[in-house]
């Protein structure tokens, strides 16, 4: 009989194994009595409806200008000649490069000279000019009419005029005979010379080694450029180019 018993005890605890197995991934082990968890049914859920991640606040707009001025008028190796970057923060936007919307019954290709506005504009297609500040001495105020471009000069050679060497000795004389072609030289990095009916007016269009005299009224010189921008404006006209210089009357015509 106790056999019996012992066996009826083993079958019973056999019995009983697989829930205590199942129970440890199902609900947690405790001790005592194991009660059978039967499993609450769960309120079906709603579907939600789809909100999208809200869009990253955009910034403005990215003004590009800048940068585009920074290589417009970044530093310059040019024949061996460094031509130094310039300080945009110490450029007025009136005075930076740009096309401008411009009305002329002047062909395409033709420069014209507001020396009164101190900007010089090249005619192009469609209405429209680039446009150049420029600084203007006493020697750019005094031409007006019509010239030609007799030739273009890069790096040009300068001689000062018997009236400069009077008027300011000290600082003129010693260049009497002539200043090589450099970056120390007034005429800047290229030079176009003006005729007119074949003869010189010795009105120049040039380069500077003083930047800060560009968009200003300088003491002397005709008419000077950026060496960024006189090396652009070389570029694009050609000898035989047609030359426009307005006078006072005539000064802001044109622009729109």
């Amino acid at each position: 009989m106790k056999t019996s018993g012992a066996r009826l005890a083993r079958i019973a605890v056999l019995i009983g194994l697989p829930w205590t197995v199942a129970a440890c991934t199902t609900v947690p082990v405790v001790e005592g009595p194991v009660a059978v968890i039967m499993p609450q049914s769960q309120p079906q859920s709603q579907p939600q409806p789809f909100t999208a991640a809200p869009e990253p606040e955009q910034a403005p707009e990215i003004q590009t200008a800048k940068s585009e001025y920074e290589v417009m008028y970044g530093a310059v190796n040019d024949g061996g000649n460094h031509i130094a970057a310039l300080d945009l923060d110490k450029i007025g936007e009136r005075n930076l490069r740009r096309q401008v919307d411009y009305q002329t019954d002047h062909p395409v290709g033709t420069i014209i000279v507001d020396p009164y506005a101190r900007y010089l504009y090249l005619v192009q297609p469609g209405g429209k000019a680039m446009r150049y500040s420029v600084g203007v001495g006493r020697a750019g105020m005094v031409f007006n009419g019509e010239a030609e471009v007799a030739y273009k000069a890069r790096w040009p050679r300068w001689t000062p005029t018997q009236n400069m060497i009077k008027r300011n000795p000290e600082h003129y004389a010693k260049y009497a005979k002539g200043l090589e072609g450099g970056i120390r030289n007034p005429l800047g990095a290229r030079a176009l010379y003006l005729h007119r009916d074949g003869k010189d007016t010795l009105y120049r269009i040039h380069g500077t080694n003083e930047p800060w005299t560009v968009g200003k009224a300088a003491s002397s010189g005709c008419i000077r450029l950026f060496n960024q921008d006189i090396l652009d404006l070389h570029k694009r006209v050609t000898n035989g180019s047609r030359v426009v210089v307005l006078n006072k009357s005539q000064s802001g015509q044109g622009v729109s």
